[in-house]
């Protein structure tokens, strides 16, 4: 499954969004990708490979899941990222 959405948190994807994305990737099963703009891709469930793709506010994020609870991943991962990983 794949999913699109924005980065609307105003410091950008730094160490504690990153560390939070991960650790809810790391709940489900499924496998996950994490895409920028320009087709760069990691592993949804490092952080490092998180913290090297340059998203900042506004930047579009694809997650792309697989596995057998790939679309409640994918729908939990997008939810985290619309919710501003709990920043203003």
């Amino acid at each position: 499954m794949i999913l699109e959405g924005i980065l609307q948190n105003k410091t950008g994807f730094h160490i504690r969004p990153a560390q939070l994305f991960m650790e809810k990737a790391i709940e489900f099963k499924a496998n996950v990708a994490v895409r920028n703009e320009d087709g760069m891709e990691t592993d949804g469930k490092s952080i490092l490979g998180l913290m090297t793709m340059g998203f900042e506010y506004g930047s579009k994020i694809i997650i792309e899941t697989n596995g057998e609870d790939e679309e409640m991943a994918a729908n939990a991962l997008l939810d985290l990222v619309n919710s501003k990983f709990g920043e203003e």
